[in-house]
């Protein structure tokens, strides 16, 4: 009789053990009874009949993953490597046990295949200068067909395009035609807008002898500062004319 006592504390303590399991505040626990599902239990202490029901621990914290570098080829006809960069997370661990034998897995096929669709129904300029868009939509591509699982994909950025050497070469040549053009430009503009101020300056002058006068005895002063040795004036005839008049 002593003996057994021992032996049912021992059986009680052991199905307390197995019964009894504490699930985490990021986790939930799915309960299959007799491979039924009854739902799902916790955070905290959790009783799970021994032998009778499972209990599948499914974490509902936000999931990183990295998207192999996918073979794409543009719209345009450009062969590029794509990767990127997803974040999901399992927001009902009832599906993402029962509709689908492995989430995780799954939603890392669906992001490959999505991001090689996507990238190549675009050309290269849109897949390099507008990622924001290309983002959302393989954000809501991407959860729509994971939605059923349980799943909720909340992000997605593409992470790095691989071009070509000889393709880089021509964007890179093709970059400094573009900063050439550009200085040509603004040199011009500034060339157009100088000529303007000079004919208006012109105008001026030819109207007020007196202007022309001040802008030639400018030009002599800042001459006279050079160590020059010969200095070649041009004196305008009227100026000749008025010395002339004033000596009569």
């Amino acid at each position: 009789m002593l003996s057994a006592l021992p032996l049912s504390a021992f059986a009680v303590l052991w199905v307390l053990y197995m019964a009894l399991k504490v699930v985490r505040e990021y986790e939930r626990a799915v309960i299959l009874r007799l491979g039924r599902l009854v739902g799902t239990r916790g955070p905290g202490l959790v009783f799970v009949l021994p032998f009778v029901e499972q209990m599948i621990r499914m974490d509902l914290r936000t999931i990183t993953h990295d998207v192999p570098s996918q073979d794409v080829i543009t719209r345009d006809n450009v062969s590029v490597k794509v990767s990127a960069v997803l974040y999901f997370r399992v927001v009902d661990p009832a599906k993402a046990v029962v509709d689908v034998q492995n989430f995780y897995l799954a939603t890392s096929q669906i992001a490959q295949t999505t991001l090689r669709s996507v990238c190549g129904q675009a050309p290269l300029d849109s897949l390099l200068a507008d990622r924001d868009r290309l983002n959302e939509q393989l954000q809501e591509i991407i959860d729509a067909s994971t939605e059923p699982w349980g799943v909720k994909v909340m992000l997605v950025e593409i992470k790095h395009i691989d071009l070509p050497a000889d393709m880089q070469r021509a964007m890179a040549r093709q970059a400094e035609a573009e900063r050439l053009r550009r200085a040509k430009v603004i040199s011009a503009e500034g060339e157009f807008q100088a000529a303007a101020r000079l004919g208006e300056a012109a105008q001026v002058m030819e109207k007020e002898s007196v202007a022309m006068q001040l802008r030639m005895l400018q030009t002599l002063s800042q001459v006279g500062t050079e160590k020059n040795r010969t200095v070649v004036v041009p004196i305008p005839v009227d100026l000749i004319r008025s010395l002339f008049a004033g000596s009569r």
